[in-house]
This record gives C-alpha cells, structure tokens and sequence, in this order.
C-alpha cells in the first residue's frame, strides 16, 4: 500500500471535507496588507474574519432603495452593525500601514452608509443615559422606521 509523501503531510490545515479555510482577501489591500489582515486572522481572529464582515457590511449597502433601515438581527452573523464592529476591531488590530489601507476602504463604505442611513433622533438622550458606554456612530442610526 502506498504511503502519504512527507509533502502532503506538511499541507495547509484542513477542515472535515479535505478544503482548506481561506483568508481574507480584500479588494484594494496591496500585498503587505493582506498579510497583516492574514497573520491577524492566523492569529486573533479567524480564517474569512474580515471578508465575512466586509461582505455583509457591503451586502446591506447594495440593497436597492434611497433610504436604508439597518435590521434588528438576533444572529451576529446577519447584524450589519455586528459587521461594522467586526470591522472596527480588525482596523485597531492591524499596524498602522495596512490600517490606512483598510481604513480609506472603509471610508468608503462609511460614507454611503452615513449617506442612506437616517441618525436616530433620540440618540442624543440615549447618550446622557449611556455616559458609560461610548457608542459608535453607526450605533447612533436610525433602525426602523
């Protein structure tokens, strides 16, 4: 019976099905980017950390329609504020270079959320009642209509 060469031994890790999780790949990042973003998932985080949040983040944003409602979502997975904080924690985990290559990404995207989101007209008294918490911003949009 032939054996494994010592090669395939060595491989990338594998899930239950034999396909190896990938990274993040981020559209925009040059290479030195990509790898912090890659030894920050190896490390911190996990595999496809920021390319889920990214995608989910984007996703909401492609929605059609002038004005954008963020859902109330009980699953982390679907929350596109959970995203956006995902996003957060990656940008202040990264070094300083990949952050402003991320960051102007981002921006981007900030922008047009900030652009069809409503801000929340009750979140200033929110914010007296809160003086512990420091909320985000995009935590201070309007959720529903």
């Amino acid at each position: 019976m032939p054996r494994r060469p010592p090669g395939a031994l060595r491989a990338a890790p594998h899930t239950r099905r034999g396909a190896a999780r990938p990274y993040s790949q981020v559209r925009g990042l040059g290479r030195s980017a990509q790898g912090a973003v890659r030894r920050m998932e190896a490390g911190r985080f996990w595999p496809g950390f920021l390319s889920g949040a990214l995608a989910t983040y984007e996703g909401f944003l492609r929605q059609p329609g002038r004005v954008l409602y963020p859902p109330l979502a009980d699953c982390p997975c679907c929350d596109i504020l959970d995203a956006r904080d995902d996003i957060e924690e990656m940008l202040h985990a990264l070094p300083p270079r990949a952050r402003r290559e991320l960051g102007r990404i981002v921006a981007r995207l900030d922008t047009e959320f900030e652009r069809r989101t409503l801000p929340d007209p009750f979140a200033a008294a929110q914010a007296a009642s809160w003086r512990h918490q420091r909320r985000p911003w995009w935590h201070l949009r309007l959720i529903s209509p």
